[in-house]
């Protein structure tokens, strides 16, 4: 059996390996991985009216490039979104106001999460 001491996420493990060889049977131990701590989820920004812009994938918010109160056109990139290390534009699905921008530059967000609204 061999030791070795392992880092993982900036929390140190102790583990013990065992060399199996032909014909031994394998010892199955599993350490407990200890529970990630989770960020308290900040409160979601007040939704408008209007048809709801959301985000097709999760990922990060690189650039808001409208505020609310603005008038849009169908088609207009209104946020950029960093996804697989590939940026994507979030554009407007169709003419209007913008009511209420929810995402921020920066944010995470989950796909299917509201980040504006156009009326």
């Amino acid at each position: 059996m061999k030791r070795f001491n392992i880092t993982v996420n900036g929390k140190a493990y102790d583990v013990a390996v065992e060399e199996i060889t032909d014909g031994s049977a394998p010892v199955q131990a599993a350490a407990p991985a200890p529970a990630a701590a989770k960020p308290a989820a900040p409160a979601p920004a007040a939704v408008g009216e209007g048809t709801k812009v959301t985000a097709p994938m999760p990922g990060n918010i690189l650039d808001v490039k409208v505020k609310t109160g603005d008038t849009v056109s169908k088609g207009q990139v209104l946020m950029v979104l960093e996804a697989m290390k590939m940026e994507n534009d979030i554009v407007a699905p169709c003419d209007g106001t913008v009511t209420s921008v929810i995402a921020k530059k920066g944010d995470t967000v989950n796909a299917s999460d509201a980040l504006a609204t156009i009326k």
